[in-house]
């Protein structure tokens, strides 16, 4: 028997699903239908809507602050001209009524606003804690393998802007992306990043290449394995996206290691919540303290395991590296021996096999990786082993999606 807890899990699980799907099938750009009768209620705080499936409430403030009147918002240029700082918080409508799809209100001193019905339904606080913020496929090494992603080629890459579309809409359903027939240099790997965003410069530099020469004080600079984990979790804000280009590798081994965090995050959400609650809302700081003859740097960042949007609990970040883990000095002696478990249980999760996604990496194949979202590791390796690659400025990436209409 299907009980209502049962359903309640099957739904959750079934909603993202079908949001890919939306998105897959071309649906990004379809209006949301809304019935189109509404009445509306004024409450004392609020007003509330009737409009589609779910009472939404509108706070009078908001209202007034949200008109798109000429003289309270530049259609040009997207900002608000209205002084948020000048609205009396005991502001309520003279009158209101619903007139051809639009709400619309008299305010004291006579200034009138129309919002679209359309428009309040869509930037409801009810609608947009049941929505995901950005769709995703979460993914083990299975569905990703018989997904079959196709890769980008790189002459098709550099020139036509509906390579770039579907390359974007792969790396933000699965947090990573693929281009391939990338001349084997450091000029062209920072040639096909640019098509997408922004290089991050940071205390590596703009564009890196690098052997295990131990130039830098950083395991990555060495032919060790390396285990799953997020980049520069030590800074406030972490790279959003970590470009790898492999340019010669003349030895064995060296596969990178992928794991989808947020698949595993959701697996924890779904085993042990309370678990994953304690992840989400627990700080912790990372470090990274360099002093070698060419550089002195010491980094701290601070924030949960496990990062959520409050609104709607979707998960939008992931810190998770064990080698830059400070002291862990921000957790009380009563909560810590729970977060140890918590953390374990995570782990635990990352390192099945079956999360695990092993690429190899060679000349001409350029991966793009959600450094939010998808861990990275390697196995250790021989020989000569060259890389190069560099940090993308995550919002630039984002920009360039919803550029062409996709959902980031």
């Amino acid at each position: 028997m299907l009980t209502s807890a049962m359903f309640g899990t099957l739904y959750r699980n079934l909603l993202p699903a079908y949001k890919q799907a939306q998105l897959l099938c071309g649906f990004r750009n379809a209006q949301t239908t809304w019935r189109s009768a509404a009445t509306f209620t004024l409450q004392e705080d609020c007003l509330v809507l009737n409009y589609g499936d779910t009472p939404m409430h509108f706070n009078y403030v908001w209202l007034r602050d949200h008109c798109r009147s000429a003289s309270s918002y530049n259609a040009k240029t997207n900002q608000r001209n209205l002084d948020t700082g000048s609205i009396d918080l005991n502001i309520r409508p003279d009158n209101t009524t619903v007139e051809d799809g639009h709400l619309v209100l008299t305010w004291p001193g006579g200034h009138v606003s129309k919002y679209s019905l359309g428009w309040l339904a869509e930037n409801s606080y009810e609608r947009k804690k049941q929505v995901s913020v950005q769709p995703r496929i979460l993914w083990n090494s299975d569905i990703y393998t018989k997904a079959n992603i196709a890769s980008a080629k790189w002459d098709k890459f550099m020139s036509c802007d509906d390579e770039v579309k579907k390359f974007l809409q792969n790396y933000l359903l699965y947090g990573i992306a693929f281009v391939d027939g990338v001349p084997a240099t450091v000029e062209a790997t920072e040639a096909v990043t640019q098509r997408v965003s922004l290089i991050r410069e940071t205390t590596y530099g703009r564009m890196w290449c690098f052997t295990s020469d131990f130039s830098r004080g950083d395991t990555a600079y060495s032919q060790l394995a390396l285990d799953r984990h997020t980049d520069t979790s030590y800074f406030q804000e972490p790279c959003g996206i970590q470009v790898f280009h492999c340019l010669k590798h003349e030895g064995t081994g060296g596969r990178t290691l992928l794991v989808d965090g947020f698949y595993a995050a959701e697996k924890l959400r779904q085993q042990s919540p309370e678990k994953f609650e304690l992840l989400a809302r627990t700080p912790i700081r990372h470090e990274y303290i360099e002093n070698t003859d060419n550089h002195r740097n010491h980094m701290t960042g601070v924030g949960p395991l496990v990062n959520v949007y409050p609104w709607n609990n979707e998960v939008y970040m992931i810190r998770y590296n064990n080698y830059d883990r400070s002291v862990i000095n921000t957790i009380p002696h009563d909560a810590l021996q729970r977060w140890y478990v918590a953390h374990r249980e995570y782990t635990t999760e990352l390192r099945l096999p079956e999360n695990e996604l092993w690429v190899k990496l060679t000349p001409g194949k350029v991966i793009f990786i959600d450094n939010w979202r998808v861990m990275h590791g390697r196995e250790a390796f021989t020989g000569l082993r060259q890389l190069c690659g560099c940090y993308l400025t995550r919002d630039d990436v984002l920009s360039a999606a919803r550029c062409f209409d996709l959902q980031a």
